[in-house]
């Protein structure tokens, strides 16, 4: 009978000086390695808190549990030293991890150039806006690891400014198009399946033509290999983001609900985006508050009716983008508002207030 697989524990490899290393050996008397444990050794901080993390992993539980204690308590002074230093990257993810509720301490973290890509990610996700401003400012890391990316765009503290600059950040406008007709030609759709080709690569560039192709047909969703919601999943952040701009209606339409919100707002500020989709997502329940407050700032989208009333009936709409357009509304239409129980009840009051000045009621 074939053994059931087991997940290998991953090994750490970490480098330590002559003297860190003779704290930290498993040959070493166990006294000897309680006492380096209690954190007690006269070593530079970053050779402490390595030896710490060493004997963290020791097979004998008590050893294992004071250096853990004393890793994670050790004087603000050296752990400083530790966290802005060049200290090993899984040094670092353990204590990111460890002072995960310490926003003090993980802005040095985030600032720290020894940080690893996955630490970085994870910080991303907490939720303290000076570590996302942090994270969101360097470029360079988030180019080199789409996770990041992944990780800021599910942050509820991630807002509109991080968001356009990371999408300014790879290429794609960070406002919804005025002009409609100049910014489709933008490219041809020739020149997106080209390009789209090339961003998706080998195993997905095959259904760029499907995926940039506009037409009243319907894409064959029930075909396993040309599944859109399946070819999205297995699509990068990055990718998700490129498709969102070059792609055709059905990509927009399934990358506006992303869960990521830097990708729902590149599916909104499309080039390629119509006037009828833009009514649909303004009609919405499933998309970001960012993602209708763009709509709601739009002066060329808003000028039509339904795109307005789309917005004040949306109960996902921020109240403040709201507010305005009720003053636009028809009477037939404020009366609806002013009964419906599906509308927040500052709109509706709104609304019978305008009747009411009208003498409508």
């Amino acid at each position: 009978m074939p053994e059931p697989n087991r997940t290998e524990p991953q090994k750490i490899r970490l480098t330590l000086s002559p003297q860190a290393e003779r704290y930290s050996r498993r040959d070493a008397p166990r006294e000897a390695r309680l006492m380096a444990a209690r954190g007690a050794l006269p070593l530079p901080p970053i050779d402490l808190a390595t030896v710490l993390f060493v004997l963290h992993h020791d097979p004998d539980p008590e050893v294992k549990d004071t250096a853990r204690a004393s890793l994670e308590s050790l004087p603000d002074t050296v752990c400083e030293a530790v966290l802005t230093g060049p200290a090993d990257p899984v040094v670092i993810a353990h204590l990111a991890h460890a002072f995960r509720e310490h926003p003090g301490r993980l802005e040095k973290i985030a600032l720290n150039p020894a940080t690893d890509d996955a630490t970085i990610a994870f910080l991303a996700e907490r939720p303290f806006k000076q570590i996302v401003d942090i994270i969101s400012n360097n470029q360079e890391r988030m180019l080199r690891a789409p996770e990041i990316v992944d990780a800021l765009g599910s942050n509820p503290l991630t807002g509109r400014a991080v968001i356009d600059r990371i999408l300014s950040f790879v290429g794609v406008q960070a406002e919804a198009p005025e002009d409609e007709e100049a910014a489709k030609e933008e490219f041809s759709d020739s020149e997106a399946e080209a390009a789209l080709r090339a961003i998706l690569g080998d195993e997905l560039g095959q259904f760029a033509r499907e995926l940039v192709k506009e037409s009243d047909e319907e894409i064959d969703v029930d075909s396993a290999e040309n599944n859109l919601f399946a070819l999205v999943q297995r699509m990068s952040v990055f990718q998700k983001i490129k498709l969102a701009r070059m792609g055709n209606k059905e990509a927009r339409g399934l990358l506006i609900r992303d869960r990521n919100k830097i990708v729902a707002m590149a599916a909104v500020t499309s080039p390629k985006i119509t006037d009828n989709e833009v009514v649909s997502i303004a009609q919405s329940r499933n998309v970001c508050d960012d993602v209708l407050r763009v709509i709601a700032n739009n002066r060329e989208w808003t000028k039509g009716y339904q795109v307005k009333l789309a917005l004040v009936t949306n109960p996902r709409c921020p109240q403040t983008a709201a507010l305005k357009f009720v003053n636009y509304l028809q009477d037939k239409d404020l009366r609806l508002m002013m009964r419906s129980k599906d509308v927040p009840s500052v709109i509706s009051t709104h609304a019978r207030r305008i009747l009411t000045k009208k003498g409508k009621i």
